[in-house]
């Protein structure tokens, strides 16, 4: 019955640019959606999507409709936790669901620097970015997130310019165990496999290589 919802539910993902009303998304993210538990998503996201990055709330222009929509319905089922999203995530229909994570794919976002794959790491960030360490089974980030963090498809997000604390924040919850909604436990693994100065690092290498919504 859980594959059979999961098909179901990206085939129904699918069809976002057919069925989803402009208007409305951008309704439910500047005023909230029908229940008052939903509160409307610049709150933390800002006016444009560009994240509050001293709150660790992250940026969520540009992001796969697909990949927006997954996350506030793994809120919503406890695979992702959080003190403000569980009770929004809750409060929010599928349609509605729909309609705002559309509305914040097709916000702007900010280009991101070309970093060609000849490019060599100068610090643990950029080592553990652009190259992994595979002594310890850690590939690097790019290989899923894309060159320079780009993203790649519905499945891997932007990861270039996204808040430092954001980033450490879903690293230490994977790490804990808190957020597992990553397929074959793999971010869990890298997560557990990291210290703590160099989930920092990291996350410094991926904050530095652009200004999220500007």
């Amino acid at each position: 019955m859980k594959f059979i919802k999961k098909m179901t539910y990206l085939s129904l993902l699918s069809l976002l640019p057919f069925v989803s009303n402009a208007d409305e998304g951008e309704k439910i993210y500047m005023k909230g959606g029908e229940n008052p538990m939903a509160i409307a998503c610049m709150t933390c996201h800002g006016m444009n999507g560009e994240g509050l990055a001293a709150a660790g709330y992250p940026s969520v222009a540009g992001k796969s409709a697909v990949y927006l929509a997954k996350q506030v319905n793994d809120f919503k089922e406890g695979n992702r936790t959080h003190p403000v999203m569980d009770g929004v995530a809750k409060a929010l229909s599928e349609d509605e669901i729909t309609e705002v994570a559309l509305y914040m794919q097709n916000l702007p976002a900010p280009n991101v620097p070309n970093i060609p794959r000849s490019t060599q790491p100068t610090d643990v960030g950029s080592q553990l970015a652009l190259r992994g360490d595979w002594s310890r089974n850690i590939p690097e980030c790019i290989a899923c997130h894309g060159p320079a963090g780009v993203g790649v498809g519905d499945a891997f997000p932007k990861l270039a310019g996204q808040s430092q604390l954001y980033i450490i924040n879903q690293m230490n919850a994977w790490k804990n165990g808190t957020r597992k909604n990553d397929e074959n436990d793999l971010m869990g693994h890298i997560a557990r496999s990291l210290n703590e100065d160099e989930i920092q690092a990291v996350a410094t290498y991926f904050s530095n290589l652009g200004t999220v919504g500007k």
